[in-house]
């Protein structure tokens, strides 16, 4: 009868683990430390691309949630640089009892088919916890550029091949990830800058206020304020439906790419051996935090959309999102 009772544990155990990517919920030994309590000390929001940028926007909206629900102080740290991997690489090295937390972006998933010299693993290193949000970015130009839409764009490019140049925080980012399938679709060559290793995505961004790129995709929220101010030119939203934001700018495929459809979405992810159930109590509490109506109301104005995923679907759609990237890299010239 012990034997049979450890038979079913074992079972339950490797079912749980079912589901998840790279590194997952394994019965590793601290996996079955009590959790009751979690957390009983501040937790740490560790995001990749600098202050003002959407992931350190949707932290710090997130973190006074969570820290409502746990009775403990819930911080944001900012890690910007080395083309956004120095936040997940710290995060892969930390303690893996849910007490660290990387809020990144696509990126995470597309990183790992990009770069092959990473100092760590974007799937393997990392278990995919919560999904957050899901939106669209913004091809945006420079007032230099001399473009005001998608078609005068594409054609400025045709006419000098190789020699527009158009900005991206890293590769393997999804705004790397956005010009690529922007530019293979749309039968154009551009030149791509990539950023200095301590420049967070504000400063990618003003290099295409300043006209020293192009052109570039971005979150929405951080060009409203030079798109107002008219020091930056919208030209189309990423996904296949407009954005609430901006209603007057078209889609990518309404102006001319027909079928583009690139949305970028947030998640977190926690180090590789963090215990099941502490997984499994962050996905439920960070959960229950974007339902708050304060939350979703920060939502809605900032044109995201819950993406209501379980942790294991998160998981699932992580890998099927690098894999649709290693599609994508390999099709295109």
């Amino acid at each position: 009868m012990k034997l049979i009772a450890r038979m079913i544990t074992l079972l339950w155990l490797l079912a749980a683990c079912a589901g998840t990517h790279g590194a997952t919920l394994a019965d590793t030994p601290n996996s079955s430390a009590p959790t009751g309590d979690f957390p009983t000390k501040p937790v740490r929001i560790i995001e990749p691309f600098g202050v003002g940028g959407g992931p350190d926007l949707l932290a710090r909206a997130l973190a006074p949630e969570l820290s409502k629900l746990w009775g403990q102080p819930v911080t944001v740290e900012n890690h910007p640089g080395a083309g956004a991997t120095a936040a997940p690489g710290l995060v892969a090295k930390s303690p893996a009892d849910g007490y660290t937390l990387l809020l990144n972006t696509s990126s995470q998933a597309y990183s790992a088919v990009l770069s092959k010299t990473l100092p760590y693993d974007p799937l393997n290193d990392f278990i995919p916890t919560a999904s957050l949000t899901s939106q669209p970015y913004l091809l945006v130009a420079s007032k230099s550029a001399g473009v005001t839409t998608v078609g005068e764009l594409v054609a400025a490019a045709k006419a000098k091949p190789g020699e527009l140049r158009f900005a991206s925080t890293g590769l393997g980012t999804a705004t790397h990830l956005g010009a690529v399938k922007f530019n293979f679709e749309a039968g154009i060559k551009a030149l791509e800058v990539l950023p200095r290793p301590s420049d967070s995505i504000a400063d990618v961004l003003a290099g295409t206020i300043e006209g020293r790129t192009a052109y570039m995709f971005a979150p929405i929220s951080i060009t409203l304020s030079p798109i107002h101010d008219g020091r930056l030119l919208p030209l189309g939203v990423s996904t296949a439906r407009r954005s609430t934001l901006l209603a007057e700018v078209p889609t990518i495929a309404e102006a001319g790419i027909a079928g583009f459809d690139f949305p970028f979405w947030y998640g977190i992810w926690v180090p590789a051996g963090t215990p099941v159930r502490v997984v499994n109590k962050l996905a439920k509490d960070i959960a229950r935090a974007l339902a708050e109506p304060d939350m979703r109301e920060w939502l809605a104005k900032h044109g995201a959309d819950p993406m209501n995923m379980t942790q294991p679907e998160f998981a699932r759609f992580v890998q099927s999102e690098s894999e649709s990237a290693a599609r994508l890299i390999k099709s295109a010239p």
